[in-house]
């Protein structure tokens, strides 16, 4: 595709840096860490939240793995982001909206019927963060080259991961901690507040600083959306297997997609009701935070054993360190074992759920090809997205039927049918040992 190097219109873009070029040091860590937040907040602090509340669980899984849905169908507009404007002013508008709607759902939560208004404006977060993340995604590939990406995708990864400790731990402690002297509302209302305030300040110094890759240009000479559309659908699904891909990439977590809408309304749930009975700051410290941070470690130890013994190699085990510690919640809810017991086997669990990914999120990259990668790459996460989407949307009516305990051991069965298709899915010789270079 041709491409001109920089337009007179991309040289005037809002908050062009005054540099020609800048360190990936200054802007990779913030921009995956501004990835993350927003991802977060949707899909794992708002269960706390809505908990706290007073939702119930049947509502709290359903409504929140809907929100799933713009990662689902961000394919249908990731051509856009490749062929309109450049991938560093969808990253700069979509920050920036993502503070107003922030700042918006921290409105919404202290009416008295702040349910749907709230479910609302957390569907648009959920829009914009997802497309978001394919600007963030282009954006990597366009501005580093090969080796760049290779040396930075476990720093990409880690400050993705410490995003999860701002939102799934920090936050939620501090929830915690000021619903001590406030009422819930309000402690959950400071808490988001600070999250626009933050997105303000990214949007603030990403306007500066980020740089004007070369081959970032506004592409003036491109073929049409629609001709880039279909080629870009119809190259992804003419590769070999392509079902058996398909069916990979939706069943290799569905079992953790029903366990992570229940495991902390299962925390917080008194132990009458079958849960462990711990507070929204001790949920804040044994799964925001001890466990995001074992959920760092593992994606950092993943990351490197994939780029030591290839995806392929790695596939397998990283599967069976994401399944296993399943368990362990088996185990919790039928012992209900003391606090002490707890904080480890979060850990481990997350520890698990984080070295499990890396591999599978690897074989995304040996997915995207030719000059489609932000497309394909989009097409890719949809469909991860949809395998967390629809086990989410029913995961808390069974969890209801059935109780905690026999609950955990249907999700560990569901792990199965994800580890089945391993063998199944097509590797090539050039992509067999494919190390994280991209």
């Amino acid at each position: 595709m041709e491409q001109k190097s920089i337009s007179l219109e991309q040289q005037t873009e809002i908050g062009k840096p005054r540099f020609d070029r800048q360190s990936p040091w200054i802007f990779v860590p913030t921009l995956h860490f501004a990835e993350g937040v927003p991802y977060v907040i949707v899909n794992s602090l708002s269960i706390v939240m809505y908990k706290k509340l007073g939702v119930d669980n049947a509502q709290i899984a359903f409504w929140t793995s809907l929100l799933y849905l713009p990662w689902v169908i961000k394919m249908l507009w990731g051509p856009l982001v490749d062929v309109y404007s450049t991938k560093r002013n969808w990253i700069l508008y979509t920050q920036l909206a993502l503070a107003i709607a922030l700042a918006s759902l921290a409105v919404c939560l202290h009416w008295t019927h702040f349910f749907f208004p709230s479910l609302v404006v957390l569907a648009i977060v959920a829009l914009l963060s997802a497309t978001h993340d394919t600007a963030v995604d282009g954006f990597y590939l366009l501005s580093l080259d090969k080796e760049a990406q290779a040396f930075f995708v476990g720093i990409r990864s880690t400050f993705y991961r410490i995003a999860m400790l701002f939102g799934s731990g920090l936050l939620v402690f501090l929830a915690g901690q000021l619903e001590k002297t406030l009422d819930v509302s309000l402690s959950w209302t400071i808490a988001i507040a600070i999250s626009a305030g933050l997105f303000m300040v990214l949007w603030g110094f990403h306007s500066w600083f980020l740089p004007v890759p070369l081959n970032d240009s506004l592409r003036t000479n491109s073929p049409s959306l629609l001709h880039f559309y279909r080629s870009a659908v119809n190259t992804y699904f003419n590769q070999s297997k392509i079902w058996v891909i398909l069916a990979f990439i939706f069943l290799y977590r569905i079992g953790e997609a029903m366990l992570v809408k229940l495991a902390p309304p299962f925390l917080l749930d008194s132990v009458e009701a079958g849960g462990l009975g711990l507070s929204t700051a001790q949920v804040g410290l044994v799964y925001g935070t001890m466990g995001a941070l074992a959920l760092t470690l593992g994606g950092v130890l993943g990351g490197w054993l994939v780029s030591r013994y290839g995806a392929q190699r790695s596939m397998i085990p990283m599967a069976l360190a994401l399944n296993l510690p399943h368990l362990f919640y088996i185990y919790l809810a039928y012992v209900h074992p003391p606090v002490i017991w707890i904080y480890p086997l979060v850990a481990i669990e997350q520890f698990g759920y984080g070295l499990g990914t890396a591999a599978y999120s690897v074989y995304f990259m040996y997915l995207a090809k030719d000059a489609y990668k932000t497309s394909h790459f989009a097409i890719s996460t949809g469909f991860m997205a949809l395998g967390m989407m629809l086990p989410g949307l029913i995961s808390g009516y069974i969890q209801q039927a059935l109780g905690y305990p026999l609950f955990f051991v249907f999700v560990f069965l569901l792990t199965v049918p994800g580890m089945f298709t391993l063998w199944f899915i097509p590797w090539d010789e050039q992509h067999k040992d494919m190390i994280v270079t991209e």
